[in-house]
């Protein structure tokens, strides 16, 4: 069973226990409501930037997507050879 932690104290633990949460809800069908500010989604982005190059691959934005339940396995999203920036990500989700 996973701990709750808040964001403030330890950021990636917040997220990663956020994401389980999540993916427990979408499993089940229950509701699941996510609420995230600005520095949620900068804090993701910048665990899956870990060489600080200010992108992420489009392989890990998909995933990304997924993991938050807001593009399914069916959906079909087009990598169109542009790397993702944080503009894009935070768009995005």
């Amino acid at each position: 069973m996973s701990q709750n932690y808040s964001f403030a104290e330890r950021p990636r633990e917040y997220l990663i226990s956020l994401l389980e949460r999540l993916r427990i809800a979408k499993l089940t069908g229950v509701a699941f409501p996510l609420f995230m500010d600005n520095s949620n989604i900068v804090s993701m982005f910048d665990m899956m930037d870990s060489a600080g190059k200010g992108t992420i691959t489009f392989v890990q934005y998909r995933e990304a997507l997924k993991n938050l339940g807001l593009c399914t396995d069916n959906e079909v999203l087009l990598d169109d050879g542009h790397i993702i920036t944080l503009d894009k990500f935070r768009d995005e989700v």
